[in-house]
């Protein structure tokens, strides 16, 4: 009998015990995080990404390889011949910090360089292939920095995944050869390119495995000597004199632009909503201060009451969009060259003020900048576009994440190559026209100055000071509704990531409010109906990347509209 008392007792401690257990995982999902995790747009990336976790690697580490593989693999969106803003939450103070390597105009650009012999502005497909369009790189400078202050591994092992891939050959995906059929009339004039790409005087078939030893001579290079190797010397002179000798816009960029090019660490712009921290990049981005401007003002309403398939939620998320992005036009730039308003933009009772002029009755069809606290009279420029963008996300098993988006600006960039890899057009962010009725523009063209950018990297904090959420998108302006709508979506609606970065895409034209062509997106737009709005559905295609946290640890998410992919270390990838 005692015997019988005594295992029963054993039991219930046993079970007492495994209760608790239970419970503390609940509680602490830090301590079921452990892992390493990596989200991307391309599936070899995502690997990329997880093998140097798996070698001991940081999460900056991961984005360090991620970007050199993207290069390779997605070459019409991204790459080191471009930029990017990186955004890292340091698990040991719990502090966020954010690297700027936007590119810079050289110093030859003027404020007039994209106006015609009439003084007009040219037409953005006009000037984008060529030289003219193309800024100073800024990714290897950003990739430096971010290794210097939060790197684990050595720089020349970053870069051996994408090496092997440019030794060993990559195969073309779909969705590469659909624009590079698209691009096929412009590259008459781009053999360089045709000379990478194509295959018997034609793109790549889907499936073609394609190699690039010179891109993978440049990065022996850059993995043994460092960023130096990028810009002076033999690269640096490939640069100038692709970009001199360019066959449609030949234009000036020298060696000292190169040389004395710098990734800037600039303060994380943030800001509350509802229960938590949310935080983003600053100008040149355009991003935190307008996602942030668009949740500032939905503050005022229960979305979670009204939910996610509620007409009245998306009409309140169309005006805020609106007048978010009015604000946008008028005061966003390089902070280094114009005053941006970036408190007053976001000061809880200008947006409460801002939200007042949001009927929940119907479309207000106008929507005028505002005065936020602090800003100087501005002339509002219509936006430019950009589309050849990348978002990926990494958190390391320390619980180090870091949330970047790079770009290239335009499908394939200005259609350049250097050694390669694909130039940028980033220079066609700026503001066509340089002044209005005799005002400046926030986005003129200037020497030194980076282009205003809707690169919308974010990290979302719970009460308790964790990372609950990092994300980003593609999209060009459209990136800062995608990654609004999946805030909303979690923040809001309770949805898990994936689910979020599935809810439709939304955003506005000269036609009236956009919405993605898709059944639930059709679904919306028929129940939004009696506010007022002309509906145009399109494809409003994203590349959202996004790392949540979970009961059971860091889970990632990729946009189902790709083939991006996300992966924990030591598990399949999942897409």
């Amino acid at each position: 009998m005692h015997s019988l008392c005594l295992r029963a007792n054993v039991a219930c401690m046993l079970n007492r015990l495994l209760a608790l257990v239970a419970f503390v995982s609940l509680a602490c999902p830090t301590l079921a995080a452990a892992q390493g995790v990596t989200s991307s747009a391309d599936p070899r990336a995502t690997e990329a990404g997880r093998v140097i976790l798996h070698q001991g690697g940081s999460a900056a580490d991961a984005a360090i390889a991620m970007v050199a593989v993207l290069t390779l693999v997605e070459p019409q969106s991204s790459g080191i011949g471009g930029g990017g803003f990186m955004l890292h939450h340091n698990a040991g103070d719990g502090g966020i910090s954010t690297i700027d390597g936007r590119e810079t105009a050289p110093a030859a650009a003027t404020p007039d360089r994209f106006l015609g012999p009439d003084g007009k502005p040219r037409g953005f497909m006009d000037v984008v292939p060529g030289g003219l369009s193309v800024g100073v790189p800024g990714n290897i400078r950003l990739m430096e920095m971010a290794h210097k202050k939060w790197g684990k591994l050595e720089w020349k092992a970053l870069f051996q995944p994408a090496i092997d891939l440019a030794e060993g050959g990559f195969e073309v995906t779909p969705a590469l050869h659909n624009w590079l059929v698209r691009f096929e009339p412009v590259w008459k004039d781009f053999p360089a390119a045709r000379a990478i790409y194509h295959v018997d005087g034609k793109p790549a078939p889907v499936g073609t495995r394609l190699r690039n030893p010179a891109y993978a001579a440049l990065l022996r290079d850059i993995a043994a000597r460092g960023p130096d190797a990028f810009y002076r010397g033999a690269n640096a002179r490939a640069i100038r004199d692709a970009v001199a000798r360019a066959p449609r816009n030949p234009a000036t960029l020298t060696l000292q632009d190169l040389a004395s090019y710098r990734a800037r660490e600039r303060p994380a712009v943030c800001t509350s909503y509802r229960i938590y921290k949310v935080c983003g990049m600053g100008p040149p981005s355009s991003g935190a201060t307008t996602v942030f401007g668009i949740l500032g003002m939905l503050e005022g309403w229960d979305m979670k009451a009204m939910g996610k398939d509620n007409p009245m939620s998306w009409h309140l998320l169309a005006e805020a969009m609106q007048l978010a992005y009015a604000d946008r036009a008028a005061y966003l730039g390089d902070a280094d060259f114009v005053d941006v308003p970036v408190k007053g933009l976001l000061d809880k009772s200008y947006l409460a003020e801002r939200r007042r002029l949001i009927s929940p009755y119907g479309a207000a069809g106008r929507y005028e900048p505002g005065t936020p606290p602090g800003a100087t009279p501005r002339a509002a420029a219509p936006p430019v576009d950009e589309q050849g963008t990348t978002h990926f996300v990494a958190a390391d098993a320390a619980g180090n994440v870091v949330s970047m988006t790079s770009t290239v600006e335009s499908i394939f960039g200005s259609q350049l190559i250097a050694n390669g890899y694909f130039l940028n057009n980033e220079l066609t962010d700026f503001d066509f026209v340089p002044a209005r009725d005799g005002v400046p523009t926030a986005n003129r063209v200037q020497p030194g100055k980076r282009p205003l950018s809707s690169m919308s990297p974010t990290i979302v904090y719970g009460p308790d000071g964790k990372v609950v959420l990092a994300v980003g998108s593609a999209g060009g302006k459209r990136i800062i509704m995608h990654v609004t709508k999946t805030l909303i979506g979690v923040l809001d609606w309770g949805l898990d990531a994936k689910e979020a970065i599935a809810l439709p895409n939304l955003f506005f034209g000269r036609q009236g409010v956009l919405i993605e062509d898709s059944e639930a997106g059709q679904a919306i737009a028929a129940k939004m109906q009696p506010f007022g709005y002309s509906f145009t559905p399109t494809d409003l295609g994203s590349k959202l990347n996004a790392i949540e946290r979970t009961a059971e640890g860091m889970r990632g998410a990729a946009d189902p509209r790709g083939p991006g992919t996300s992966a924990v270390d030591g598990a399949p990838p999942q897409g």
